[in-house]
C-alpha cells in the first residue's frame, strides 16, 4: 500500500512539472502598442505568471510612449525600470503610468527594480 502511495506521489510531482514547464514556454509573449489621442505609443502591462504580460512590446522611435501598470500588478513590479533609457519611476496605482520618449533603435531590457519581473522593448 505505501508503494502504491509513493507510485501516486511521484506521478502526481511529474505532472505538475510538466504543467509548470509548458506554462513557462508561453511567457514571451508579444503585445502592440496603442495610439492614445494620437500623443502617445500606449502600453498597457499586466502581470501573468510571475511576470510582465505583455513582456515583449514594439513601439516606434521618436515618439512619446506611455506605459501603464493595472491593478494586477503590485510588489516591486510597479518600479519599472529600462536602464538603457534611464527610464526609473515607481507607479503607485494604474492611474499613474511612466512616460518616455525613445530617441534609439533597438531592443532595450524592462524590468522591475529588484529584476524579477522582465520584459524586452522593441524600438523600431
Amino acid at each position: 500500500m505505501k508503494k502504491i502511495f509513493l507510485i501516486l506521489v511521484l506521478v502526481l510531482i511529474v505532472v505538475l512539472g510538466i504543467l509548470l514547464f509548458n506554462n513557462k514556454a508561453e511567457e514571451n509573449i508579444s503585445g502592440n502598442t496603442v495610439k492614445n489621442d494620437g500623443d502617445f505609443q500606449e502600453i498597457t502591462l499586466s502581470m501573468k505568471n510571475y511576470n510582465y504580460y505583455p513582456n515583449e512590446i514594439k513601439v516606434k522611435v521618436g515618439e512619446p510612449v506611455r506605459i501603464i501598470l493595472d491593478s494586477s500588478v503590485g510588489g516591486c513590479y510597479r518600479a519599472f525600470t529600462i536602464n538603457e533609457l534611464e527610464v526609473r519611476k515607481y507607479s503607485k496605482s494604474p492611474e499613474d503610468y511612466i512616460e518616455f520618449t525613445p530617441t534609439q533603435k533597438g531592443i532595450y531590457r524592462f524590468a522591475c527594480s529588484m529584476g524579477m519581473g522582465t520584459g524586452k522593448l522593441i524600438v523600431e
